[in-house]
């Protein structure tokens, strides 16, 4: 004896989609069972191309039998419906009418375009950019003063300076730097020395390739390029290092011990970087100045005796000093705004991602500036000696 209908029904909980006649010519659309992502899932296809054989007009769609109704099979009937509810539609009873609606109500406020924030809100925007600037020099400002005053008990205790640490930062910073630097430094030199000699070999100026490329390694471009290949590969280290110790909570527990973060963090990184960073300029600088060297000979036939000759001829002295300058003071600013970054980052990996990459883009940033200003103030150095 067969079973009741209603019990097959309950055993079969598959999706299924009727296609019968209706009044006055219309197609009646009739769907049963469970409309849900499990029972959907061996069956989304099939039935998406009999949803899609359905034309949009002149249908009578019944949600009457469906059981059960998940975001899946709402999105497929949406979609099959061209992204709006169908003028006929027939609802299953209360409360799963409710329940229905409320998923294809929450699909259709998707479809609008997001309306543009107000102008209250774009004020609020904008003054809580300009509360977090404040925040972060006023923490900035803070750190300065810690670190002076750190500086004062360092000199009355001399024995408190991590001289270890110091050493570890000057080999981590620029010992193991100088691969990267002497590649970038090397390409950077050929490009410049190719494109100005070209330039200079349409004047018959060919000699002066040596004063343009050694004013402007020495005094400008190694500086720059050393400072953003540091604070790129260095300066994210030290973020990310002190935002590590946060998460670990090992910046709490020197906290306890009565162990400064400046003597023991932060100034040892920054004495490191203004030691290293000069070096690695000088490093940079003279492979910029191989490169270029390279692309002359190959371009203008330049020999090599006669560019070294003429190099220290053609750049004065005070070129370089300028040059070992501003690399000490853009060591002291990298190595300054990586450890305010990483003392801000909170006790969690998303705060370290984002503090890191706030350090970074912050370093280059004050490295620039900071470079403009010297580029003003002493544009006379060098250039006329």
């Amino acid at each position: 004896m067969d079973a009741p209908l209603e019990s097959r029904e309950a055993a079969d909980p598959s999706p299924r989609l009727l296609r019968e006649p209706g009044d006055g010519g219309r197609m009646r659309a009739r769907l049963e069972g469970d409309w849900t992502l499990l029972s959907l899932r061996e069956r989304v296809e099939a039935l998406r191309g009999e949803l899609g054989e359905i034309p949009t007009a002149n249908v009578s769609w019944d949600l009457s039998a469906v059981r059960r109704l998940d975001p899946t099979g709402a999105l497929l009937l949406w979609q099959a419906w061209g992204r709006r509810q169908p003028e006929d539609l027939h609802w299953p009873p209360a409360p799963l009418s409710d329940m229905f609606q409320a998923l294809f109500a929450r699909l259709g406020s998707k479809q609008g375009k997001p309306a543009k924030p107000p102008r209250a809100q774009n004020v609020r925007q904008f003054g809580q950019g300009l509360l977090n600037t404040a925040s972060h020099l006023l923490d900035a400002v803070a750190l300065l003063g810690q670190v002076v005053r750190d500086l004062g008990r360092l000199a009355r205790h001399p024995t408190l300076i991590a001289w270890k640490d110091i050493s570890a930062h000057i080999y981590r910073s620029g010992a193991q730097a100088l691969g990267i630097t002497a590649l970038v430094g090397v390409l950077v030199g050929i490009t410049l020395s190719y494109l100005t000699a070209k330039q200079l070999q349409s004047y018959g100026a060919d000699i002066y390739v040596i004063n343009i490329l050694g004013i402007s390694v020495w005094r400008e471009l190694g500086p720059l390029l050393a400072a953003i290949l540091v604070a790129g590969r260095s300066g994210s280290a030290m973020t990310a290092q002190l935002g590590v110790m946060r998460v670990t909570q090992e910046l709490d527990a020197l906290s306890v011990m009565g162990i400064s973060h400046t003597i023991r963090l932060v100034l040892p990184k920054m004495v490191a970087l203004a030691l290293s960073l000069p070096l690695v300029m000088t490093w940079t600088s003279s492979m910029v100045l191989l490169g270029g060297m390279v692309a002359a000979r190959a371009t203008l036939g330049l020999e090599y005796v006669q560019f070294l000759q003429g190099l220290p001829a053609a750049v004065p002295v005070a070129n370089l000093w300028l040059g070992l300058s501003k690399s000490a003071v853009f060591g002291l600013l990298i190595a300054f705004t990586a450890c305010h970054f990483g003392l801000r980052i909170k006790p969690n990996s998303e705060s370290l991602g984002t503090g890191t990459t706030s350090s970074v883009v912050a370093s280059i940033t004050v490295v620039i500036i900071v470079d403009a200003i010297f580029a003003v103030m002493f544009s006379d150095v060098g250039i006329k000696g």
